[in-house]
């Protein structure tokens, strides 16, 4: 079984591991020119981002061929997820991909402008979240056939964000981070970005290809890059994952 995933503060890499395949993050296997797979179950595991997936992740499978008998995909999220797994399924079909299982799992949402980290961590209850990991895991050793389907208004609001999203994102992190003077040059923020957009000479330098993770906020060691409406200063790292895992799977210098 393959496993491919994306990460920024490990949730995704936590349940990808935990369903113990073969694990291939997507950023890596663009950095490889990978896109040729196959395998009896191939499943995607993604964080919702504004309703949908990351473009990074979407254009990797749009770019992908995949040969299988048994496809799941997996989305973590915070708030609510609207139709991001039906995203991932348009997605998918484009592929050749006809999806057999999918699902979502509520876990901390790293998404500063939107939500206080103290917060998320008090009120996201972790037994709850194995509880329903371990139910995802004996669907797909089971092989389940399931689809989440959401209504109208959700397939809509997924749809539009996702494209509205995929417009302004690029120039995400240049417009919107900060840096300040405690920092030391020590690039971590450049060796967790999935998409290369960060240059560190002095201080980062952020370019034009923002994916709006926020991997770069979260790992930086002394906490010296914010955005400029942020609801608190903590940071999120998940404390299964360490942050070697993060920079190997997320690392394209």
């Amino acid at each position: 079984m393959k496993i491919f995933y994306f990460t920024a503060t490990g949730n995704s890499l936590y349940v990808a591991k935990k369903i113990d395949g073969e694990l291939y993050s997507i950023p890596q296997m663009i950095k490889e020119g990978n896109y040729e797979f196959e395998d009896e179950a191939i499943g995607f595991v993604f964080p919702c981002h504004a309703f949908g997936m990351a473009k990074i992740v979407s254009d990797f499978i749009k770019k992908a061929n995949f040969k299988g008998n048994y496809f799941f995909s997996i989305m973590t999220y915070g708030a609510k997820p609207f139709s991001g797994l039906r995203n991932m399924e348009l997605v998918g079909s484009e592929s050749g991909i006809k999806f057999n299982y999918t699902n979502e799992i509520l876990m901390v949402d790293n998404f500063l402008p939107t939500f206080k980290i103290e917060d998320e961590i008090k009120n996201k209850n972790p037994k709850e979240i194995e509880e329903k990991l371990n139910e995802i895991i004996d669907d797909i050793t089971n092989r389940r056939n399931s689809l989440i389907k959401k209504g109208f208004a959700s397939n809509v609001l997924s749809k539009y964000g996702r494209r509205l999203a995929d417009k302004l994102s690029y120039n995400y992190a240049f417009k919107n981070f900060k840096v300040i003077d405690n920092c030391t040059s020590c690039k971590v923020c450049e060796k967790v970005c999935p998409a290369n957009n960060i240059k560190v000479e002095k201080k980062p330098e952020f370019l034009h290809k923002c994916e709006g993770c926020l991997a770069c906020i979260h790992h930086c060691p002394q906490n010296a890059i914010h955005l400029k409406s942020e609801k608190s200063k903590a940071r999120f790292i998940n404390q299964n994952i360490k942050l070697k895992e993060i920079i190997d799977s997320n690392n394209q210098a």
